[in-house]
Formats: C-alpha cells, sequence, structure tokens
C-alpha cells in the first residue's frame, strides 16, 4: 500500500518474482562406513611410503513434500600404501532443507547452497573417523559446488544433444 491506502503495484511481488528462502529443517549422518581393510600390516607399511589418496564427492537432491527437500552429499576416500588399501571411508550426510522461490531458483539452491552448508559438518565427521581409525586425520579441501553444478548441467545438455542426434 502506498501513502493514499492504494495498492502499490511496484511493491506487489509474486512467488514468481520473491527471493528464494532456505531453511535448513534438519542434518544427519546417514550412511558412515570406515574399513581398514589391510590391518595390521597396513600400518606398518605406511611408516615408507606415501600413501595415495582419493576422494570422490557426488550431490543427490530429491523432494520430500511440498517446499522441503533430501540434500545428500556423499564422500568417498580411499588412501592406498603401497598398492594396498589402507582405508577406505565412505559417507553420506544427508540435510533436510525448506526451500521456496522461483522455480529456475530450485536446483543451483539445492546442488550449490544446501551442499556447502553441510559439507563442514561431514568433512569433520571425515576427519574423526580416519583420525580414529589410526591414520592422520583426512582434512578435505573447499569444494566448488558451483563447478560441480556447471559439469552436471554440461553432461546433461551433451546427453540430450546425443539422444537428439
Amino acid at each position: 500500500m502506498n501513502a493514499n491506502g492504494t495498492p502499490d503495484e511496484t511493491a506487489a511481488t509474486t512467488e514468481e518474482n520473491a527471493a528464494p528462502t532456505l531453511a535448513v529443517v534438519a542434518q544427519y549422518v546417514k550412511d558412515l562406513s570406515f574399513e581398514v581393510p589391510g590391518a595390521p600390516a597396513v600400518y606398518a607399511a605406511q611408516q615408507d611410503s606415501q600413501p595415495d589418496i582419493t576422494v570422490n564427492i557426488d550431490v543427490k537432491a530429491d523432494p520430500v513434500e511440498g517446499d522441503m527437500y533430501e540434500v545428500v552429499l556423499t564422500i568417498h576416500a580411499q588412501c592406498d600404501v603401497k598398492e594396498t588399501a589402507a582405508f577406505v571411508c565412505e559417507l553420506s550426510y544427508g540435510g533436510l532443507f525448506t526451500v521456496t522461490g522461483p522455480q529456475e531458483t530450485l536446483q543451483p539452491i539445492l546442488l550449490i547452497e544446501c551442499p556447502r552448508l553441510l559439507f563442514p559438518f561431514a568433512r569433520n565427521i571425515v576427519a574423526d573417523a580416519t583420525r580414529d581409525g589410526g591414520f592422520p586425520p583426512l582434512m578435505l579441501a573447499p569444494v566448488d559446488f558451483v563447478g560441480m553444478f556447471q559439469n552436471q548441467l554440461a553432461q546433461q545438455a551433451a546427453a540430450a544433444q546425443a539422444e537428439e542426434a
């Protein structure tokens, strides 16, 4: 309403042009696995060999109900010493989020902003699990979720072009 008490058309907003909102409802460990398949020999082998660590990260988002979505950040880390698995750590860390706003902002929020909020907690869990498993804590480097999202869009576009051809 303007000063005259009549509706102000410039102030009127709809869900289509309203700013998106994001709220964290819950965060949780969905699945955690830590294995040391070569114990105890691997502990001696790591004393004189450089470990080879591979980390893969994936993000999935699924609707739950209404404006609520589950986002799951999956981290798979494997450390090899002398081509033998020293440890394998797998974590699925989930978050339940309420997201409102224009439809075109939904996917970037779910696949960029939500994992950004979850990552520090997941990183800490992986570090604790590796430390508690008898290894130096695995401190994961920051993740470029924007780049991951852009790669996913490029892969989807390439797949769509391949289907058309």
